[in-house]
């Protein structure tokens, strides 16, 4: 007799709530001010002191997309939107520490590169069947989603990192991580 899932199933099972899990907990600090740390407040008044403007609907953006791209992603349930919305989300964070080059020790991009490139592998490669997704049938993954989640958040990502290396630009307006954020 066989088991209803292999390996890979189980790999995936970790790789979702280990990624949706640290996923969700940053979005909670944004949100909630949990975990140490700041709400939507002091989240919205740094978001505007670096560029990400309004301050407090990037805060409310970004720790959505966090927390339950992070949730969705633990759960296996809507995993194209789940994956593209947190990836999103790590885009405009990787966006922030990109001039302090790659490595995180440094302030970089390294470990907010890693969330999004895990959470958008996790959109392509779907849930596993260890998912809420596969009990429901894949309503929620279809493979057409691939493609349309990780296009739209793609878009509108970029839109907005632009928007904010426009005004960062010019008058040298925000983009050094503040003491919020720090260690």
């Amino acid at each position: 007799m066989t088991c209803c899932y292999d390996r890979r199933d189980l790999g995936l099972l970790l790789l979702r709530v280990g990624t949706g899990g640290v996923l969700a907990a940053h979005g909670a600090q944004k949100l909630f001010g949990w975990f140490g740390g700041h709400g939507i407040e002091g989240t919205g008044q740094f978001m505007e002191s670096v560029g990400y403007r309004p301050g407090k609907a990037s805060a409310t953006a970004a720790g959505l997309a966090e927390a339950g791209g992070g949730a969705l992603l633990a759960l296996g349930l809507a995993t194209p939107a789940a994956g593209a919305a947190a990836a999103g989300a790590m885009a405009g964070a990787a966006a922030l520490h990109t001039p302090n080059g790659f490595f995180s020790q440094a302030g970089g991009y390294e470990y907010p590169a890693l969330l999004g490139t895990t959470a958008a592998s996790l959109a392509v490669a779907g849930p596993g069947r260890l998912s809420l997704d596969h009990a429901l049938g894949h309503t929620l993954n279809r493979h057409w989603m691939v493609p349309a989640a990780l296009a739209a958040t793609g878009a509108v990502t970029a839109l907005i990192i632009n928007a904010r290396n426009r005004r960062v630009g010019r008058g040298g307006e925000g983009g050094e991580q503040g003491e919020l954020f720090e260690g």
